[in-house]
């Protein structure tokens, strides 16, 4: 265990000083040739976040804000959104602050597209952002988080969207959400939601906290403010939601909650929910099948670090990484810490595998927030991307090799769930220090690899296209239910070509304080043909394919198979 916890660093600040894989397996060598490319700007996108910065130091200026992929208009193509913060009383813009949702034009560049489409939820400090078609009409809806507030945009399926937040009960009035997901967990059929709760915090709450010298005011610690349960909406199926976080289980313990990813750990069938807490032990409720939930963090092995140390848990996400089946953990940490690693051993309990994964030395003086298991180089094993960036904006005149703006981590799965740090070899975009909160990971231009979209605190987002990820095989599919609901939430995937198995669920949340991708990825290496396609819904229908071609993007309905979807890929710029 490191020396410095969180609390330590900023209490000095304030004082002013292997699981084996299967057999059938063979891991690929490491690839070359892949780079991320910034195209932010060239793509139009012109919006940069605003954290309404301030000398008070409002702890809600450094912990914001999110992005995420949502393809509102059904075109086939990933629109994006990009979530602000607001004016508060000690910070007044001279433009009223918005969030922003972009239009994916199919060449390569994106419309801004948010006054039409009635969705930039002006006056609301925001933070995370929930993707999900809870009233499955076809058209993914939007949910914002926020503090003091959330907000519901019903998407209306002309390319405009409608605020129903007071109709559908879901503000979460009084409660700083940090970040939502949408999952069904009783599997009626309807997504229900999820928010993950930080800290009692309010403007008339807000400590002096720091030295008395000039400059030298830091941000508070989370302990010094009471922390917040979480919130379960369950979804009456009328475009109301009851809220049942009590009856629930859920909202019977209070927590310091920044990440959330719904999975099913334990592959019998139901979603539970992974709440990654600040300074405090991480939450896991597992789905007790009749509606009621039980927090088995600490049985299960998740709640804390292997020696026993709860840290600074901000983002999170879920991934098969040893082709097990069984769905491993990342949690971030505060830099000081480690990142976690936690296995799935398969039996309903997690190791704290963080330095047999060979993770722990690179993220050791990082402060990670968007978390992301993934394919990027498309050969079979799921990689891990980390967004970095400080929590406190004068960290460098308490420590000299701490910086505020941090560089982004991707770490290459190399098989049985160890990896090498390839950070340095994706270019100079990749490389450039920003202070990153949430991460979406998606491909924008449907070409088989996987982009990255950063929202950076305080500055202007970043685009990364993947170049050269699709030289190997690859394979996405959109689900679509129809007894389930219609995104497929908590469908089980198998994925069989040749000598490679590869499992994936969809889940919900993910990340810090961002959507994903609806679509499942698989990269396949040099393997041109898919055998089998197994989803297991949530309605317990069994869906099976064989002999799929691969380098393409299938959309599969529950109870037919596969239709037709369009999914036009964007030519790159020469």
């Amino acid at each position: 265990m490191n020396k410095f916890s969180r609390r330590d660093l900023l209490k000095y600040a304030a004082s002013a000083t292997a699981l084996l894989a299967g057999p059938h397996q063979l891991w690929p060598l490491s690839r070359s040739g892949i780079s991320y490319v910034d195209v932010a700007r060239q793509s139009g996108i012109t919006f940069s976040h605003d954290n309404a910065a301030s000398p008070e130091k409002f702890l809600i200026e450094t912990m914001g804000s999110g992005c995420g992929w949502i393809d509102y208009d059904q075109d086939g193509l990933l629109d994006l959104y990009l979530v602000n913060g607001a004016a508060t009383p000690s910070y007044k813009p001279a433009h009223r602050l918005r969030s922003a949702l972009y239009r994916n034009n199919g060449g390569g560049t994106f419309s801004d597209v948010t006054a039409r489409a009635g969705v930039g939820a002006e006056g609301l400090f925001g933070m995370g952002l929930a993707v999900g078609d809870y009233d499955n009409d076809g058209f993914p809806d939007l949910f914002l988080c926020g503090y003091g507030r959330c907000i519901l945009y019903h998407n209306n399926g002309d390319g405009t969207f409608t605020n129903v937040t007071a109709r559908a009960g879901v503000d979460n009035t009084g409660r700083w959400a940090s970040s939502a997901a949408w999952f069904d967990y009783d599997n009626d059929g309807r997504l229900d939601l999820v928010i993950a709760n930080y800290v009692d915090w309010s403007p008339e709450r807000n400590f002096y906290c720091g030295d008395r010298g000039p400059g030298m005011r830091s941000y508070c610690h989370p302990d010094d403010f009471n922390p917040q349960p979480p919130t379960l909406f369950h979804n009456n199926g009328d475009g109301t939601f009851t809220d049942v976080s009590k009856l629930s289980g859920v909202g019977l313990k209070a927590g310091n909650g920044l990440g959330v990813v719904t999975f099913d750990y334990d592959n019998n069938g139901w979603q539970d929910i992974f709440i990654a807490n600040d300074h405090m032990p991480n939450f896991l409720f597992k789905n007790n099948r009749n509606g009621t939930f039980s927090e088995v963090g600490y049985l299960a092995g998740v709640a804390v670090s292997g020696d026993g140390q709860f840290e600074a848990g901000m983002g999170t996400d879920a991934a098969d990484t040893t082709g097990t089946g069984a769905m491993d953990l990342i949690v971030t940490h505060l830099d000081m810490q480690l990142a976690r690693f936690y296995q799935n051993l398969g039996d309903g309990s997690f190791d704290d595998a963080t330095f047999r994964s060979k993770l722990s030395y690179a993220t050791f003086h990082m402060s990670g927030f968007g978390a992301r298991f993934f394919d990027y180089d498309n050969d079979g094993t799921r990689d891990l991307f980390m967004a970095n960036g400080h929590v406190l904006d004068n960290i460098e005149r308490y420590h000299a090799d701490t910086k505020y703006a941090e560089p982004k981590l991707m770490f290459r799965n190399t098989g049985r769930g160890l990896f090498e740090n390839v950070s340095d070899q994706l270019g100079a975009d990749f490389l450039l220090p920003r202070v990153s909160r949430g991460a979406a990971v998606g491909d924008f231009d449907n070409d088989g690899d996987l982009d990255i979209l950063v929202n950076n605190n305080g500055q202007a987002p970043q685009l990364l296209r993947n170049d050269g990820g699709n030289a190997n095989h690859w394979l996405e599919i959109l689900l679509i239910g129809t007894k389930s609901n219609r995104d497929g939430v908590g469908a089980r995937v198998k994925v069989t070509a040749g000598d490679l198995v590869l499992y994936d669920q969809r889940k919900g949340g993910m990340s810090y304080q961002s959507a994903q991708d609806p679509r499942l990825h698989f990269g396949l290496g040099t393997r041109t043909k898919i055998d089998s396609i197994e989803i297991n819904w949530p309605s317990g229908m069994l869906t099976k394919l064989a002999n799929v071609k691969a380098d393409q993007i299938i959309a599969i309905q529950e109870g037919e198979g596969m239709v037709d979807r369009p999914f036009p890929r964007i030519r790159k710029a020469q």
